[in-house]
């Protein structure tokens, strides 16, 4: 199956109108099949203000409408707007519908807002973005009995069906930023790995995405054994990242060859911030990672970040969507096993291969570019280019 998408994207401002929950029903516009002039993002042009976007998305007329209901975490940080947006533009495309919940990644709250949608017979639900993936089963069950479609982005459920968990392989791209890192370290050491501390800057332990982050990076590292890993757990927070990297970089000093951030999208300023205030140069521990963000782009382009994998945010919420669009139409997703092809598309080609997360699904496996090394940061099909 081959999807063309074009995209034009809606003002960051739209994200900024949520607070803790946000009810958004997105009015009519496009056709349902074939190429749109306006894609997935037919609805404010950027710079629109917040009250615009959401008076404009709230002009539907509901009877016959369908609707999809959005939980998401932590609304202030930047892919997770993305999510939104990519959702937001999409729903408006085709006259559905969105209703978000912004959870903050709290179980309890993740449970309410399921059974919340669920009275209000909601059509389909995304999944985008939990931390305890375990709790929250319970609540993708009783939509799986409700006959409710379940989608997840970021991370998955690890039980019940969901239909597709759309994501960017996390252990092949933690892979290749690291691999990437070597190479680095490699080239100011006389092209071999010293002896040394390589320091690793976590997301919160609990979290799924994180143990991904570990093995990936792992996979790479295991093959070098005079470098010793040294853990701080950075919990997805600046001001975390920043005191783990000062309080490692006071205990092992020239021991330290690199540091490897699992998130430099939402940590990464924290950990150059500490190897600046140290007086070292970011440049000479080759800070490498997945997740970009604006931030992160920012780094890269001053040379204090060497090599991050972009996670294609957008994309994914855009790509949920259009497949949940497909279910409505009765057309069925791609099997395990097939690729799905979008010419010229940084997320293209994506595999289909079987959750292994959740009791019963697929997923869908989109590509992710390593940047600067395979992609200029100023690439506008980056969506932290895309966005004000």
């Amino acid at each position: 199956m081959k999807k063309t998408f074009v995209k034009k994207l809606l003002s960051l401002a739209l994200a900024a109108a949520m607070g803790a929950m946000l009810l958004a029903g997105c009015g009519a516009s496009g056709s349902a099949s074939g190429t749109s002039e306006s894609g997935a993002a037919g609805g404010k042009e950027a710079g629109a203000t917040a009250v615009e976007a959401a008076a404009d998305a709230s002009g539907g007329d509901a009877d016959g409408q369908k609707t999809i209901g959005m939980v998401i975490k932590h609304a202030q940080t930047e892919f997770i707007q993305a999510f939104v947006i990519g959702a937001t533009d999409t729903c408006k495309k085709y006259g559905y519908e969105l209703k978000v919940v912004d959870a903050q990644a709290n179980t309890e709250q993740i449970l309410n807002a399921i059974d919340n949608f669920i009275t209000q017979d909601i059509d389909a639900f995304i999944m985008a973005g939990a931390e305890d993936l375990v709790s929250l089963v319970p609540g993708i069950e009783r939509l799986n009995e409700e006959g409710i479609p379940v989608f997840a982005l970021d991370t998955c459920p690890e039980g019940g069906k969901v239909e597709m968990f759309i994501t960017n392989d996390i252990k092949e791209s933690t892979a290749k930023a690291a691999t990437q890192m070597i190479e680095g370290i490699k080239e100011a050491h006389g092209g071999e790995v010293p002896e040394g501390v390589l320091i690793e800057i976590t997301g919160a332990q609990v979290d799924m995405y994180t143990a991904d982050c570990h093995e990936g990076l792992m996979s790479v590292l295991d093959q070098y054994p005079q470098l010793e890993v040294k853990q701080g757990e950075g919990k997805w927070e600046n001001e975390e990242a920043y005191a783990r990297t000062s309080d490692l970089l006071s205990r092992y000093g020239d021991k330290v060859v690199g540091i490897y951030v699992h998130t430099p999208d939402i940590m990464g300023s924290g950990v150059v911030s500490a190897v600046e205030n140290a007086g070292l140069n970011p440049a000479d521990y080759f800070i490498s990672g997945i997740c970009i963000g604006k931030e992160g782009i920012g780094l890269l382009q001053e040379g204090k970040l060497y090599a991050v994998v972009e996670q294609p945010a957008l994309d994914a919420a855009i790509l949920a969507v259009e497949y949940i669009h497909d279910l409505f139409e009765g057309e069925p997703l791609p099997e395990i096993g097939e690729t799905v092809e979008e010419e010229g598309a940084l997320w293209s080609p994506a595999q289909v291969i079987e959750n292994t997360y959740c009791d019963e699904g697929r997923t869908l496996l989109i590509q992710a570019p390593l940047i600067p090394q395979e992609c200029d940061p100023s690439d506008p099909q980056l969506w932290e280019n895309r966005i004000e």
